[in-house]
C-alpha cells in the first residue's frame, strides 16, 4: 500500500465533512451508468472476505451513514492497481455518503454492516461496476472485475439525517431558510479553522439551493431535503 494510513480528523471535523456533502455530489469512483436490479440480488454478486475484525464493533454501517475510509483498488485480471485513496487529497481517507451511489454499486453493497476499523478484500463483477463501457479514465477496461482493499475507520450519521435536518432548522419550521443555512455554514467553517476566501460562503449558499431548493420557493423543505430516503423527516 502506498504512503501510511494519515492522522485521524479529530470529531470536530466530522460535521464539516459532513456539511461538504450535503452540498456537492462526489465523483468518488462513481459509475457513469450503473448497473440496475434489486440489491439483495446484487449482493450475492459481491464477494466479502473479511480481514480483519475489530473486538469492538459499533455501529455498523448502513444506507445513508457517513463514512471515512481508505481503499486501494485492483484488475482481478492482472492484479494492476488503478486506483489508492491514499495517493489522492494529500492522503486523507475518503468521506462519503453510504448507500447513495457516490461510489460504484458494487462498493455501496460492499461496505453495508461494516464496523470501524474493519478490513475487507471485495470482489466486484463488472455488473456493479463499470460494465461493458469501462472507465478509460479510471484505466479500467469494458467487463473488468475489480477488487477492493478496504480500511474502515469511522461510520457517522449521515449530512441527511434527522439530526442534521434539526440542528439547521433553528425556528422548527420544518423547512430550511436562506439565513438558517448561511448561519450554519458560517459556523461550521468557523469550527472547521480552514481558511477561506469570503466568496465560498456565498458560492455554496447558491449552489445548495439550486441543486436542493426543487420548487423554487426560496426554502428547502424537510422532502427535498431529505433526498436519500434513509429517516422519516
Amino acid at each position: 500500500l502506498a504512503g501510511t494510513v494519515p492522522r485521524r480528523r479529530p470529531p470536530g471535523s466530522e460535521m464539516g465533512r459532513g456539511l461538504t456533502l450535503l452540498l456537492l455530489p462526489l465523483a468518488l469512483l462513481a459509475a457513469p451508468g450503473q448497473a440496475e436490479g434489486g440489491t439483495a440480488a446484487a449482493a450475492e454478486e459481491v464477494k466479502i472476505e473479511v480481514l480483519h475484525l475489530p473486538e469492538a464493533c459499533s455501529p455498523k454501517s448502513k444506507k445513508g451513514d457517513l463514512l471515512n475510509a481508505h481503499y486501494d483498488g485492483f484488475l482481478a485480471s492482472d492484479g494492476s492497481k488503478f486506483y489508492c485513496s491514499r495517493t489522492q487529497n494529500e492522503g486523507h481517507p475518503k468521506w462519503f455518503v453510504l448507500g447513495v451511489g457516490q461510489v460504484i454499486k458494487g462498493l455501496d453493497i460492499a461496505m453495508m454492516n461494516m464496523c470501524p476499523g474493519e478490513k475487507r478484500k471485495v470482489t466486484i463483477p463488472p455488473s456493479l461496476a463499470y460494465g461493458q463501457q469501462g472507465y478509460a479514465q479510471g484505466k479500467i477496461p469494458p467487463n473488468a472485475t475489480l477488487i477492493f482493499e478496504i480500511e474502515l475507520y469511522a461510520v457517522n450519521k449521515g449530512p441527511r439525517s434527522v439530526e442534521a435536518f434539526n440542528q439547521i432548522d433553528k425556528d422548527n419550521d420544518r423547512k430550511l431558510s436562506e439565513l438558517e443555512i448561511s448561519q450554519y455554514l458560517k459556523e461550521e467553517f468557523a469550527r472547521d479553522g480552514k481558511k477561506r476566501h469570503p466568496s465560498v460562503h456565498d458560492e455554496i449558499l447558491a449552489d445548495i439551493f439550486k441543486k436542493n431548493d426543487h420548487d423554487g420557493d426560496g426554502f428547502i423543505s424537510a422532502k427535498e431535503y431529505n433526498v436519500y430516503q434513509h429517516d422519516e423527516l
